[in-house]
């Protein structure tokens, strides 16, 4: 199956000083460049998309649905391709790839299976029953504008994208300039599906294009940095647009004493080291309880060394390379300072360049504590910091002990206990015994709390976060005459008699 060419796309020409090199990671090597979209070109592009929403959102749901449906076999049938064009931009191996495509064809089967009810019009209850009707609408916000990150450049994306054009939004979408392939192939194929092109529409550049996408559409999306996110928020606020944002994390994991300390050690190492840890809802830091403590320890070992870091195909390489060298050097420096402040290198440390120019080891980090870098700031790279503490309520304690709050675990065989404990970590989800699965579960919203972000992806909220409400009130008029008065006698009366039976009617 032959490899997409990305040199000349979306009308970019020729390599100049006006355009962006995109690099293999690995290789080090360019394999394209893309333009930087203007301003100006913006605000085109938002035009063209605000007048075909109106077309778009007149199309029944299940229609737009099935062209999604249409979108989704059309990936699937392509994932061989998918995964080689994910893969050459980001590093990662086969498995983290094909982990992108069958996220996003879960999504699209939820929503495709879900929209029309979750969107159908509600009734609610009125102050005058059988003279009044209530109604809620949901309606698009219009043109939807979808800031994505580099470390999942098509899941991320499209995850946000497909609920948005199934509430009727049309969708302007600026890629990473780190990773834009990725999701310019999915917009390709969203169009070959049938979806028009002014309703999905891709814009390369840099962040000067994410700062005229904020300034020109109806509603943001961003994924990324919290401080970027912090500017991006601002200017929404500004103009008064709803927006949505996955921002940082600094995701903890707790291990209990109950434990099953063999499949805990296999899956703290695979939620760390998952995309050479640059992953938002990564374990970032592990807190175990002292009784079960130097047993972990020795099966993270164990398990650490079976750990296959490389550049080669199969779903058998476990950790590919960094993408970026920004992420790789703050992975030093807390490595570096964690090691200062007594902590212990337990596994990895190093860089491999061997491998490629972005590979570095797998690193787990033993005796540490929060006086160092690693246990509060976020490190978007291959560590996994282990501390030892006395009991539950510390481990707790300590993993609400930061700005962040996207995503946490836990790890115990009781899971009533297990639930009671999550419902005190300050985050926005929590797996017991499987990190990181609930964004792999569409049906259940996932998104941060303070500095993590705001709003979720998935379940019913991931949907309605793209549609406003329309409320319609109608009165049939029955037995009413022309009256000046906002409490003329009759309408005092009949809310006097209301008011003593709602106590006793529950549908009143």
């Amino acid at each position: 199956m032959a490899a997409v060419d990305h040199s000349v796309k979306n009308g970019a020409q020729q390599p100049d000083s006006g355009q962006i090199a995109v690099k293999n990671p690995i290789t080090d090597t360019v394999i394209g460049h893309i333009p930087v979209t203007s301003p100006e070109e913006v605000a085109a592009a938002v035009e063209r998309g605000r007048f075909a929403q109106r077309i778009w959102a007149a199309r029944p749901i299940k229609e737009r649905a099935a062209l999604l449906r249409d979108w989704g076999d059309l990936l699937w049938e392509d994932q061989e391709n998918a995964i080689r064009v994910i893969r050459r931009e980001t590093g990662k191996p086969d498995g983290g790839a094909f982990i992108e495509m069958v996220g996003t064809d879960n999504v699209v089967d939820y929503y495709v299976k879900n929209a029309a009810s979750i969107l159908r019009p509600q009734k609610r209850k009125t102050l005058f029953p059988f003279v009044h009707q209530g109604t809620v609408h949901y309606k698009p916000h219009g043109v939807v504008g979808i800031v994505s990150p580099w470390n999942y450049p098509f899941l991320l994306p499209f995850i946000d994208i497909i609920p948005a054009l199934i509430a009727g939004n049309t969708v302007l979408l600026k890629p990473s300039e780190i990773t834009p392939f990725s999701a310019q192939y999915g917009v390709d194929k969203m169009h070959e599906a049938g979806i028009p092109r002014d309703v999905i529409q891709l814009v390369q550049g840099d962040g000067s294009t994410g700062a005229a996408l904020v300034e020109h559409v109806d509603y943001i999306g961003f994924t990324g940095s919290t401080a970027t996110g912090r500017k991006v928020a601002r200017r929404a606020a500004e103009r008064l647009i709803p927006y949505s944002m996955e921002l940082g994390g600094k995701d903890p994991s707790l291990v209990l004493a109950d434990a099953d300390l063999e499949i805990t050690a296999s899956s703290l190492l695979r939620s760390a080291f998952e995309n050479a840890g640059q992953v938002c809802i990564s374990i970032e830091r592990a807190y175990v309880e002292a009784p079960v403590y130097d047993t972990l320890i020795e099966r993270i070992q164990h398990y650490a060394q079976q750990l296959n870091l490389g550049a080669g195909d199969g779903m058998n390489v476990h950790v590919g390379s960094m993408t970026n060298i920004r992420e790789l050097e703050r992975t030093e420096e807390h490595i570096s300072d964690a090691l200062a402040k007594g902590a212990r290198l337990l596994y990895g440390g190093k860089r491999r360049p061997d491998l490629g120019p972005l590979f570095y080891e797998p690193t787990v980090l033993v005796d540490v504590n929060h006086d160092m870098l690693v246990m509060r700031e976020e490190t978007f790279g291959p560590i996994l910091p282990i501390m030892k503490v006395r009991d539950v309520d510390e481990a707790v304690r300590l993993a609400n002990d930061s700005e962040y709050g996207l995503s946490a675990s836990i790890f115990s065989r009781d899971l009533k206990r297990a639930e009671r404990i999550a419902l005190r970590i300050d985050s926005g989800d929590v797996s017991i015994n499987r990190p990181q699965f609930v964004v792999g579960t569409p049906s259940l919203p996932m998104g941060g709390q303070r500095d993590s972000g705001v709003g979720r992806r998935n379940g019913p909220e991931g949907l309605l976060k793209y549609v406003h409400t329309q409320s319609i009130l109608s009165d049939n008029l029955f037995a009413q005459k022309p009256e000046l008065s906002l409490a003329d006698p009759l309408s005092i009366r009949i809310l006097f008699a209301l008011r003593k039976l709602r106590r006793y009617i529950p549908f009143l």
